[in-house]
């Protein structure tokens, strides 16, 4: 012990002590008592953290150890914070890291992983669709409850549900009639690509409507008998309703347009029990096919299904592979699929289409691999016998879909020689086809050069870039109308020559989305 008192302070010392001398004083310690009990070890250990934050001066929180337990505590608090503030959506993805990585070389797992990503496999739930669904059902409760006729019109893009939507629909209006005591309506499902003629349609819902007919191969004769029963009433008080959901509806257009309109005015006949709900993918089939039922205020309901965005499409992809007990796919590359179908077209069909074909680059990078393997096999075990920590690290990335695989499926999916000639193009003329992109988005087919100068002209102030004169931007686009991206039309004076264009408006912006300043533009 004299040892140690005769040791000279260091500057640290002497600063700690300096710097604790008010609060030693405060409670009546000495010094070297204080110096004393500071090199015990259990009983002032606990004094940190009992001891309020006040009492110490801002250069020695500013100077604190970070591995002080009030920093820890604070630390562990905003971990917790940040994990609480993840969106729904990264919460579902970080939600398969807990299986195991699947073996794709295991054929039944393969199999049960493509039949779950496959477009005739019918999820158990229908998500993302809830509103449109909860709209539809409320709808044919009102007309069975009410026991009245009535239509529907559901319209929307290919790939978003509107099929799929429906057959829960008739199923939870099947289920919900069992619970209220109500009579069933009857169901009849018709996919109008499967008729032969388009009159058929009256033929099978007669079939479906039980009621005394005649026998008769004429159409005609079946829309009759259909109309004299909605028109009369009925003998019997037990009669169903009938629910007639008929699906690729754009199939029943003819040139006269009379079947479509025939199958309308079934439900505004007097004595009427159809309930008809129709899908097809134009948003304007009622206005346009069907002008007579708009003025005779029989116009159908409309509810449009909306392009899928890219958090739909994970959460429907994440629900068709929560029921696999394997993680199948990186959430990034899940992620990168999403971003580009949604970019392109919305279409979910597409994105199961990618995710197999995803799976099928792995396949094939496994048996390349394979091939090496064998040649080398003294040297991977070696490896993996030295160096057991890294075979762990690089197993999950052999086992798993990765980000490169699906980025070469969703090259080898939406690549085209169109997309490949507009990615080659200079920066103006691309700016060109953004410009009429956005220029026929209100439903235009055609415009002028002048329209179309106008727009370029807008698109490069927006963008700080100098723009080309009317003659120039004419040049270009008669090179864009040799490579056939637009059609330029005959005309005296260039501003009044017509201007189409002639690709597809999603074959330009998957082209020109990786690019952020074209991206930007064109959202």
């Amino acid at each position: 012990m004299p040892a140690i008192a005769k040791r000279k302070p260091s500057p640290t010392s002497t600063k700690t002590e300096f710097m604790n001398f008010p609060s030693e004083m405060a409670r009546g310690d000495s010094t070297p008592q204080k110096r004393k009990l500071r090199s015990d070890s259990s009983p002032m250990r606990a004094i940190p953290i009992s001891t309020p934050m006040k009492w110490t001066s801002p250069r020695r929180s500013a100077n604190a150890s970070p591995n002080s337990p009030s920093i820890e505590i604070e630390s562990t608090l905003s971990e917790r914070r940040s994990k609480l503030e993840k969106p729904p959506v990264k919460n579902l993805l970080n939600s398969l890291m807990v299986k195991p990585n699947w073996n794709p070389k295991d054929p039944e797992q393969s199999r049960a992983v493509k039949e779950a990503l496959h477009v005739s496999t019918a999820p158990s739930v229908v998500v993302c669709r809830e509103d449109e669904q909860k709209r539809v059902l409320k709808f044919c409760k009102s007309c069975v409850e009410e026991e009245r006729a009535g239509s529907l019109y559901v319209c929307g893009c290919p790939g978003t549900g509107k099929s799929l939507s429906m057959e829960k629909v008739k199923k939870q209006l099947v289920e919900w009639a069992q619970e209220t005591g109500l009579e069933e309506p009857d169901v009849l499902a018709i996919n109008c690509t499967s008729l032969t003629n388009t009159g058929d349609v009256f033929t099978k819902i007669l079939g479906k409507d039980h009621q005394p007919r005649k026998r008769s191969s004429n159409s005609t004769s079946a829309l009759q008998l259909l109309q004299n029963s909605y028109s009369q009433k009925p003998n019997s008080t037990g009669k169903k309703m009938m629910l007639i959901i008929a699906d690729e509806l754009d199939y029943l257009i003819t040139k006269d347009r009379v079947v479509l309109h025939d199958l309308f005015m079934l439900t505004t006949l007097p004595f009427s029990r159809c309930v008809l709900i129709g899908i097809a993918n134009a948003i304007d089939l009622a206005d346009r096919f069907l002008p007579r039922l708009q003025s005779l205020n029989c116009k159908p309901t409309v509810i449009t299904f909306r392009a899928y965005s890219k958090d739909q499409i994970i959460k429907i992809l994440q629900e068709r592979l929560m029921a696999l007990p394997y993680t199948v796919f990186q959430p990034q590359a899940l992620e990168l699929c999403a971003r580009k179908v949604a970019a392109a077209s919305g279409d979910m069909r597409k994105a199961l289409c990618v995710c197999r074909s995803a799976i099928d680059m792995l396949d094939a990078e496994l048996r390349e691999s394979s091939n090496h393997l064998n040649s080398s096999s003294a040297e991977t075990f070696f490896e993996q016998q030295t160096l057991p920590q890294a075979d762990c690290v690089k197993k999950p990335e052999i086992d798993v879909v990765r980000i490169d695989h699906m980025a070469l499926a969703l090259s080898k999916t939406f690549k085209s020689p169109v997309v490949d000639t507009i990615q080659s193009l200079p920066q103006h003329q691309q700016i060109i086809l953004c410009s009429a992109v956005k220029l026929f988005r209100g439903g235009k087919k055609d415009s002028t050069v002048g329209e179309l100068n106008k727009s370029y002209t807008d698109f490069c102030k927006s963008s700080l870039i100098p723009a080309v004169g009317i003659f120039e931007l004419s040049s270009m686009c008669r090179v864009l109308n040799d490579q056939g991206l637009l059609k330029i039309g005959q005309s005296r004076e260039e501003k009044f020559k017509r201007v189409t264009l002639k690709v597809d408006e999603a074959d330009i912006i998957f082209a020109l989305q990786g690019i952020r300043f074209f991206r930007n533009s064109l959202q």
